[in-house]
This record gives C-alpha cells, sequence and structure tokens, in this order.
C-alpha cells in the first residue's frame, strides 16, 4: 500500500504528527509511506522506516505555484490513500492532482470542494490528537490508542548528565524567555549537570548572550551549539539530554519524543493544543493573564508580561519538582 503525507511546515507541528503517522502504519503494517514537506520536517522525520521517497517541496519558490503543485503531483504519482496535515489550498490541489481517490485533510472550503474525505475536527484539543483523528477517519477498527511522539534518529550518548537550553522560537519574540533567566536556572544545576545551549542560525545572538551570562556567573562546563547543528544532529543532540530547559518551540517537542524530561516556558500560545504531548516527566511554566493567549509574534501591547511576569526561580522549582 502506496501512502502520501503532506506532513505541516513547522518542526514541532509535524513531530506532533508522528502519532498520527504511526497509526497509519498500524493499521496498514506493510504501507509505504512518501513525505512532502518543508526542509526541517523532512529532514526530521524522512528517517522512518517505511518511507519509501521523502521530498521538500520548494513550489512556493516557483514563478507559478499552481503549475509548480501541478508538476509535482504528476511527479509523485497515484496512491492508495493520501493524508495532508496542512490546512492549505496547494496541499489540497496537490492531493487533488495525483488522482489518488481517498484523500484526507481537514475540512475547509478547497479541501470540501477538492478532495474525498474532509471531516470538521474540533481545534479545543491537543494537536497530536487532532491529526490522529484526521488519519484515522476513514478506519472502522481505531480504539483511540494515540502514542507518544516519536524519531528515529538515535540520540547521542554524553558521557556525564547533561542539561539542554533552548532559548529560541522561531515563530517569534513572544514566545521568547529571557537569555539572562535561562543563564540563571542554567549556572543553578551546572554543578550537577554539564550544559549545551542550543538554537537555530538566527539565534545565536541570543545563545551568545546566555553564554556571557553563563561567564559571569562562572560556569565554564558549557558549549554553545546554536546555529552550528542541522536538523539531525539537533535531534540527536537533544535526545541525549537529561533534562531540557525551552521555550514553547520544535526542539520541545523533539525533546518529547525522547522523553527528555522538560520544562518548557508558555507565554501567548495555547498550552492545551501545544504542550509536550505525553512527556511523562515535564512541567509547563505559564501564566494566565488576560490578554493571553493572543497567539501573535510580537506582544501586541508591547509589555510581553506573559513572560517578564516568569522568574528564574519559578523554572528552577519546577526543575526540582522533576526529581531527577
Amino acid at each position: 500500500m502506496k501512502i502520501l503525507i503532506i506532513l505541516p511546515n513547522w518542526l514541532g507541528d509535524a513531530i506532533m504528527a508522528t502519532p498520527a503517522i504511526e497509526l497509519l502504519c498500524k493499521y496498514h503494517p506493510h504501507a509505504k509511506l512518501t513525505f512532502v514537506g518543508s526542509f526541517v520536517s523532512i529532514e526530521a522525520l524522512k528517517h522512518h522506516p517505511q518511507c519509501e521517497r521523502a521530498i521538500v517541496d520548494e513550489t512556493k519558490k516557483a514563478s507559478n505555484r499552481f503549475l509548480a503543485t501541478y508538476k509535482l503531483a504528476r511527479d509523485l504519482g497515484e496512491f492508495h490513500l493520501a493524508v495532508t496535515f496542512r490546512n492549505q489550498i496547494h496541499s489540497s490541489l496537490l492531493l487533488r492532482f495525483t488522482g489518488t481517490v481517498v484523500c484526507l485533510a481537514k475540512q475547509s472550503w478547497h479541501s470540501m470542494f477538492l478532495l474525498s474525505h474532509t471531516p470538521k475536527i474540533k481545534s479545543n484539543k491537543h494537536l497530536a490528537l487532532q491529526y490522529a483523528e484526521l488519519a484515522m477517519i476513514n478506519v472502522d477498527e481505531y480504539k483511540d490508542d494515540i502514542s507518544t511522539l516519536k524519531l528515529y534518529i538515535k540520540p547521542q550518548e554524553f558521557k556525564k548528565p547533561t542539561l539542554g537550553i533552548n532559548a529560541g522560537a522561531t515563530y517569534g519574540s513572544a514566545k521568547r524567555w529571557y537569555p539572562e533567566r535561562f543563564a540563571e536556572v542554567g549556572a543553578e544545576f551546572s554543578d550537577k549537570f554539564d550544559i549545551i545551549i542550543f538554537g537555530g542560525p538566527n539565534e545565536v545572538e541570543m545563545a551568545n548572550e546566555i553564554e556571557q551570562n553563563l561567564k559571569a556567573r562562572h560556569v565554564g562546563n558549557y558549549i554553545n551549539l546554536a546555529g552550528k547543528t542541522n536538523i539531525e544532529e539537533l535531534c540527536s543532540n537533544i535526545g541525549g539530554c537529561s533534562l531540557f530547559i525551552t521555550n514553547d518551540s520544535g526542539p520541545m517537542h523533539v525533546a518529547a519524543a525522547y522523553q527528555v524530561p522538560t520544562v518548557a516556558i508558555f507565554g501567548p500560545t495555547r498550552h492545551k493544543e501545544t504542550s509536550q504531548w505525553m512527556n511523562k516527566k515535564s512541567k509547563t511554566v505559564r501564566h494566565d493573564m488576560d490578554c493571553s493567549p493572543c497567539m501573535k509574534r510580537e506582544c501586541p501591547l508591547k509589555h510581553h508580561e506573559c513572560m517578564t511576569s516568569i522568574t528564574a526561580l519559578e523554572v528552577i522549582e519546577a526543575v526540582k519538582e522533576l526529581d531527577i
């Protein structure tokens, strides 16, 4: 059986789709999977043992995206089943153009018009559950047996217990706690853990600020990997951590996939929808605000109180409650 899966664009969303992908493989055990997605989602998920083909979707760069989508679909060919975890017209078109009869997508004006199965899925539940509900919409014997997040990249083995710090969040500055407070938390546990500072290419300055704050606190047992790892290395290194302190971000979901004990700091986002899925040792630190969740990239009120009000002491106490 051949199954086409259009992955979410964001790293965290793609990882939250992995329980749905595992369900598809469970109910179709001999399926050969084709993944289409952004560069980061493909790099994270292409290692799945049933993945036969993984393609980075670059149709957005084309001068005529409609035509590029059609050409990509014709190259992919027909499947027994196709599902898109994106709610976007070009994804619906891509599935339609492959000629696949059974196509699954969340209900929207374009999916209803173009595809065969378009359930209305409520958003008042975790995104992993939403994705699983979509993937299983035409499986009568589905028993709601959703699993943990899953990545097939081997975790790194560190010689000493290691604390990972991730101060970045690709979506925007509103999701980011502060480098000096991350450093304060790191310093508190530096006698117990070596420290790795994580970050993407656009988060190097923030990571450097954490590094300078650690130096000022006379902490020397750290390495700064911001901007120095690819997606596979990022996942492997996070997977080897003994503790992870992070904003709501893609790396937070990487940690959950490896069951790394994690404290996550949430500000303007819907924590019930995107918190760590089934991570047995995890804590969320957040404050209820009248203005949250605003879901904005930058604080529209210019005070960022959902983050400024969270102290390093609160995060330190949350780590201690994990009892690791």
